[in-house]
């Protein structure tokens, strides 16, 4: 593989200075190309072999080319449709519904592209109820969501992000939300008014550093929606798909939402695919031209989507979360290391948290990665592990090792 790409010329430094010259710098990558992959496996340029224990946010939960999502993408390439816009029926569309259906429960499902959509999409889904059938006043709809959300990153989301850094020079913002925090199921209560439609939720804060809310919350929240008339709609859009242990995060308390929002895993990184999921009283505020997507729908993604939805159902991989998720924390919280303040935890969704004095979680993720362990911290101060649920015990037993090694030395320059 080395020799290869030597003869092409390009080394990992090549790469990185391309993109860096000609890419927009809105991200700041680890310094790591990655050109091939397999299971939970990628190599770089150079030949080097890392373990990739991101899973690119849990989109990659099936693991790098799942042969069976391979093999339903070449055939659905072979038909020569791969888009058909939605001004035309396509094969492909109705049975990727059908199963994104019998998965969540609900009768109805609305495809678009990315995680920010489906969330975009609910936004209009819930105002429109709001007016339609809870008879809110017009233009007054508000929807409750929380302190440290994660989103997405279009203008409206970010406007009611809490974090200053995703807002700073977007404004001005769509008014209609409101913020509590997180956990603190009186501060809901109290914020719920006549105009309130919606309450959005994520059932764990991922970006927001592995947030975890006490025992019983998103009961409560349920209960709350129930007795105000009011729709609950859960961001499943990382914690979903097997991420947690569950094939959602919400069943953790046996909670169905009103809404789901579905995105990354359901194409199993194959292509950008999401969906709102939802009852027939809900959906049916939707009708022609009121809200679209030229690429929502394809028959390409949806025939990526119902075979990565099959794999995590024939594969049991949320219950492979649940087991090795528990395995990786016992062996984390095993290894003792001065620099570790918390590590929290479900399924296959973990942080570990650093000790302020020990500095910031990204030279962790620089050492972890000379290891050839790939992670990625949140909100600075945690190292986030959320690797394929494809993953074996004995791959975990190769990870901690190296996991150990930089836990446990001289914490990285700050």
């Amino acid at each position: 593989m080395a020799k290869a790409q030597q003869k092409a010329g390009k080394t990992t430094q090549d790469y990185i200075d391309l993109e860096s010259k000609h890419g927009a710098h809105n991200y700041h990558p680890l310094p790591i190309v990655i050109a091939k992959g397999k299971g939970v496996w990628v190599t770089d340029p150079d030949g080097k072999k890392y373990m990739d224990c991101l899973a690119a946010y849990s989109a990659l939960n099936q693991g790098y080319n799942h042969p069976r999502i391979m093999a339903a993408a070449k055939e659905q390439l072979k038909t020569g449709v791969t888009l058909t816009s939605r001004a035309f029926y396509n094969t492909k569309l109705g049975e990727f519904l059908e199963k994104v259906c019998e998965i969540t429960g609900h009768d109805k499902a609305l495809p678009m592209n990315t995680g920010a959509e489906a969330v975009e999409t609910a936004v209009k889904m819930a105002r429109r109820w709001g007016y339609q059938v809870k008879k809110v006043r017009k233009d007054q709809a508000q929807i409750i969501a929380f302190n440290g959300n994660f989103h997405g990153r279009t203008t409206t989301i970010v406007g009611f992000s809490s974090d200053a850094d995703y807002q700073k020079g977007f404004g001005p913002f769509t008014d209609g939300f409101k913020l509590v925090d997180f956990g603190d199921i009186k501060a809901l209560e109290k914020a719920i008014t006549k105009s309130t439609v919606a309450i959005l939720i994520e059932p764990i804060q991922a970006e927001g550093g592995i947030l975890i809310p006490p025992k019983g919350y998103l009961k409560k929240v349920q209960q709350l929606c129930k007795k105000n008339n009011i729709l609950l709609i859960a961001d499943e859009i990382q914690t979903g798909l097997g991420r947690t242990g569950k094939m959602f995060a919400c069943e953790h308390e046996n909670v169905k939402p009103d809404v789901y929002l579905l995105a990354k895993a359901i194409s199993g990184g194959f292509m950008p695919v999401s969906v709102v999921t939802a009852n027939k009283a809900v959906m049916d505020v939707f009708d022609p031209g009121s809200h679209g997507s030229t690429y929502g729908g394809n028959p390409l993604g949806a025939a990526v989507a119902v075979e990565a939805l099959k794999i995590l159902q024939e594969e049991k991989l949320p219950e492979r979360a649940q087991e090795l998720g528990a395995y990786f924390v016992e062996q984390l919280k095993a290894i003792k290391s001065p620099h570790v303040k918390a590590i929290r935890a479900r399924g296959m969704l973990i942080g570990v948290e650093i000790k302020r004095e020990s500095g910031v979680a990204r030279p962790f993720c620089e050492k972890l990665m000379e290891k050839g362990i790939l992670a990625k911290e949140t909100h600075e101060s945690v190292i986030r592990f959320a690797p394929p649920l494809v993953i074996t015990k004995e791959e975990i037993d190769w990870a901690m090792k190296r996991i150990a090694a930089v836990l446990t030395t001289e914490a990285p320059v700050k």
